[in-house]
């Protein structure tokens, strides 16, 4: 069975130029449940001056549809962001740095090592007021600064958090420059430093058009925890060229053709997919959705 995390109303609306308005907001998550799923990274505590497509998590957090066991993910890079979010009923905080010192200088002026121990701190907060706290670790695969980031950074990064209180971490390709042999690699890194049962998810984006290969990659080393986005949406404001992250209707198309399960309803997920390019006023980066459901 496969776990996905939508993170489209977060990491797929971040980086458009419209400004979506809460309610439509609040209908895309509320459409992704009646598609079965289950977890989504719903909102980003990020400052709005920096992030305005995200200025109104709180308002997003009050409207949304509770129970149905959905579990919903705030993005977190600082203290404040912190204060906002334990303000809010979130379930989980998604804390998050990257593990490049030449991505984190330009985009937060600050080194790794400053930003795990101000996080580290968020962390340990976050965890003590009895919110879930997952770790998610950018340029986990390739800086697009500074090319190759050493493994043992990557692990460093995500031991120091899981000790801080993250019971769950995810590895993320920040610009899509992963590639199917080294997916597996640092998957079997990471599960020979800190056992296969810990949580463990991966965040591909298909800048380079590896972002499915890389995610049956990851399925293949035993990840069975995937983010995705609706209709392929999707990028970073802070990373050069990061278009789309992996498509969710087009990532549930594929393992259920390998007979895996996912929870959810693929024909509703098009239409989601189909009913969001509407609003957005362009074409998204979906595959199924051109092509349809054989």
């Amino acid at each position: 069975m496969i776990e996905i995390c939508e993170v489209g109303p977060r990491d797929g609306l971040q980086n458009e130029c419209k400004m979506i308005s809460t309610s439509i907001k609040v209908e895309l998550i509320t459409r992704l449940i009646d598609a079965g799923i289950r977890n989504i990274e719903a909102v980003s505590f990020v400052n709005p001056k920096v992030v305005p497509q995200m200025a109104d998590a709180e308002e997003v957090l009050k409207l949304l549809p509770k129970g149905n066991n959905v579990r919903f993910g705030g993005l977190v890079l600082s203290r404040s962001g912190l204060e906002r979010a334990l303000k809010t009923d979130i379930d989980f905080l998604h804390v998050v740095t990257t593990t490049s010192d030449s991505f984190n200088q330009r985009n937060a002026k600050r080194t790794v090592e400053q930003a795990v121990e101000e996080l580290s701190k968020v962390i340990i907060e976050g965890a003590e007021s009895g919110k879930g706290v997952a770790g998610v670790l950018g340029t986990a695969f390739g800086c697009p600064f500074e090319g190759e980031v050493p493994l043992t950074r990557v692990l460093s990064v995500a031991e120091q958090f899981i000790e801080a209180g993250c019971t769950e971490i995810t590895l993320a390709d920040t610009t899509g420059m992963a590639n199917p042999i080294q997916v597996q690699t640092v998957t079997a890194a990471f599960y020979k430093q800190f056992g296969k049962g810990f949580p463990l998810g991966l965040h591909f984006h298909n800048t380079r058009g590896l972002g499915l290969a890389n995610t049956l990659a990851g399925y293949q080393a035993g990840v069975r925890r995937f983010d995705s986005s609706i209709a392929g949406l999707g990028g970073c404001p802070f990373a050069p060229k990061a278009v789309g992250n992996v498509c969710t209707e087009d990532m549930v198309n594929m393992f259920h053709g390998m007979g895996i399960e996912t929870g959810a309803d693929l024909n509703q997920l098009v239409e989601t997919a189909k009913w969001l390019e509407n609003h957005m006023d362009r074409p998204l980066d979906g595959m199924l959705m051109k092509a349809g459901i054989a």
